[in-house]
This record gives C-alpha cells, sequence and structure tokens, in this order.
C-alpha cells in the first residue's frame, strides 16, 4: 500500500475510535434509541438518492437493517446508556468477530480450524478478564447490552455474506433506511413522547454536530474510504487496520472523558485484539467456495463499526480469497458499523 492509502487506513480506523466518544457526548443529548434513529435517518436521507436503486434483494436489506441497525444499535447505545465506558465498548464490539465465526459455521458451514479457535478462545478470555474488572467494565447490565450487540454484529456479518451485494455502499445506504421508522417506535415505547420531544426541542449545535459526525463523518466518510480502499488492495492488507479502531477509541476516551485504562483492562485489550487477529486471519478449513459470480467477501474483521458508532457500519482482520486479484472489488462485512455512548457507533 502507499503512503497515503496507509494514512488513510489509519485515519478511518481513528474517525471510528474517536466516534465511540463522539456517540459518549450525544447520549448526553438524546435518548438512546432517539440517537440511533436519528444517526440512521440523517445517514440516509442523503445517500439513498445518489447511490441509485437497490442492488439486493430487499430480504436480505430488511434483514440486515434489522439485526444491524435496530438490534445491533440498539442494544449498544442502550448498553452505553447504562454506563458502559465509551473506550470499553470500543473493544467489547471487537468480539463480534467471534460470533460471526460461531455462526458462520452454523449457518455456512465455515468450519474453524485450529488456529482459529484458539483465537476464539484468546478473545473470550479477554472478554472475561473485562468483565471482572468492576473499576472498568461498568454497570453489568451495560456490559451485557455491548457484549448482545456484538452478538448481533456477527448474525448481521453472516447475512451480509448470504446477500453477497454487488454494490457494498448502495447495499449499506439501503439498509441505513430500514431501521429508523421501528427505532423511533421503540423510543416512543421504551422512551416515552416526552423524553423525545424534549430532546428534540433542546437541539443544539453540539447535539447536531453529534449526529451529523456519526451520520456522515463515520458512516458515509468512513465507509465510503473503507471500500475504496478494498477495491484497490487485498483485503488481508487493508482489514487489520480494524484493529487500530478500540486503540484510537480507548485513547480517545481517555483523553476527552477522562476514562482511566486499568492494568486488568490492558490485559483485556492485549488478549481480545490478539484473539480477534487470530480468528479473523486464520483460515476456515471447510468454506464453501464463492460463486463465480458473487463478489468475494472478506472475514468478520473487515467490517466496523459504524458504527456502531455511526458507519453503517463495524472492523477486524480478513483474509484475502484465494484468487482475488489486487485491486479485486470486495465487500467489507462489518467495517460501516462502530458506535458509541456519552451522549452516550
Amino acid at each position: 500500500m502507499r503512503p497515503a492509502h496507509i494514512a488513510l487506513a489509519a485515519l478511518v480506523a481513528a474517525v471510528w475510535g474517536v466516534n465511540f466518544v463522539v456517540v459518549e457526548i450525544g447520549l448526553g443529548h438524546f435518548p438512546p434509541l432517539l440517537f440511533s434513529a436519528l444517526r440512521f435517518l440523517v445517514a440516509a436521507l442523503p445517500a439513498v438518492f445518489l447511490v441509485g436503486r437497490p442492488k439486493a434483494a430487499w430480504k436480505w436489506i430488511v434483514g440486515v437493517g434489522l439485526v444491524l441497525g435496530v438490534a445491533k444499535f440498539g442494544l449498544l447505545f442502550t448498553g452505553m446508556d447504562l454506563g458502559a465506558p465509551a473506550g470499553l465498548s470500543s473493544l467489547v464490539l471487537q468480539i463480534q468477530a467471534v460470533f460471526t465465526a460461531l455462526f458462520a459455521f452454523v449457518a455456512l458451514g465455515e468450519r474453524p480450524g485450529r488456529t482459529k479457535l484458539v483465537g476464539m478462545a484468546v478473545a473470550l478470555a479477554g472478554i472475561g478478564v473485562a468483565a471482572v474488572d468492576e473499576d472498568a467494565s461498568g454497570p453489568l447490565a451495560g456490559f451485557a447490552f455491548c457484549v448482545a450487540a456484538a452478538a448481533c454484529w456477527g448474525v448481521s456479518n453472516v447475512l451480509t455474506r448470504k446477500a453477497a451485494p454487488p454494490d457494498a455502499l448502495n447495499f449499506m445506504v439501503w439498509v441505513s433506511t430500514v431501521p429508523v421508522l421501528p427505532l423511533l417506535a421503540l423510543s416512543l415505547v421504551l422512551e416515552g413522547p416526552e423524553r423525545d420531544l424534549a430532546a428534540l426541542r433542546g437541539l443544539d449545535w453540539a447535539g447536531a454536530g453529534v449526529v451529523l459526525y456519526v451520520a456522515w463523518v463515520t458512516t458515509i466518510f468512513g465507509f465510503g474510504a473503507w471500500g475504496w480502499l478494498l477495491r484497490r488492495h487485498p483485503a488481508s492488507s487493508v482489514a487489520p487496520f480494524s484493529l487500530l479502531v478500540p486503540v484510537f477509541g480507548m485513547s480517545s476516551a481517555a483523553l476527552f472523558l477522562g476514562e482511566g485504562v486499568s492494568p486488568l483492562r490492558w490485559c483485556a485489550a492485549a488478549l481480545l485484539v490478539g484473539g480477534v487477529a487470530l480468528t479473523s486471519l486464520a483460515p476456515a478449513e471447510a468454506a464453501p467456495a464463492p460463486s463465480a459470480t458473487a463478489p468475494a467477501m472478506p472475514p468478520p474483521v473487515v467490517a466496523a463499526a459504524a458504527a456502531g458508532a455511526g458507519q453503517l457500519p463495524s472492523g477486524a482482520a480478513a483474509r484475502e480469497p484465494a484468487g482475488a486479484p489486487e485491486g479485486a472489488d470486495q465487500d467489507p462485512d462489518i467495517v460501516l458499523w462502530h458506535g458509541t455512548r456519552a451522549d452516550r457507533p
């Protein structure tokens, strides 16, 4: 990769990592479900008129939209609102690579090899260490919601691989239209119309700024730049940069929010990132042969973030599909969804 392309990949990882801090700030302005709905609304409205008609079947668009947009981001933002720290959330979400491998084995027949199994065990050990660090993990409910969000991300990754969309950006833009109404309905029922109206009436420049960041910077710019890189370089060269997301997430949370990083959290980070790297880079033993017409889809680690923190998007490392030429058009499964809380992406 050229130095400029390396810098762009690192910039995207930084955008996604800082996104968790922005989400934390945003949760101070909006209830979590309303905030998530606004993120998708603002991301979808301008982009949907630019990407053309959907190029994937609606069943996949709706399925991924519900699992990724409603379940994953609803759980993530709610978990952060319940007290899960932004930096830790950026780290815990990376366990999605393990969930993706498990669900891919069940649904796609991708049998994990010995190295991948070791990586999954190491990553799960990292989650266990993070959970017992009471000073850093926050309330148990918030931590559990973040783990559940990672599991939903894993399901959405498998659905995306099944969908094999020919145009990743087109697919994710249309996916982002699906969660808006369900999230608004859930917000009205669970958070109450009074709380929602109060948040909207009190909207200021700071609140508008966090929505624009998670929607346009994290999602539109982040996913677009990541997809651009994947079209020019092997997934195995680009995907490892997503492992920088929790590094930027924890660092920015410490810098801007004053979150402490205990020795146990560093231990958890080393175990989790190392385990995710092994899980994502190790090839499956019996993955089904890709279709001659379907685009190559990188493994779980490639995808975000949005995102979560705002991307339409998740990240991890990925192997390059056998026979994929340099610059092949490869779609990141999760890169788009990284989210966070401080409003509480």
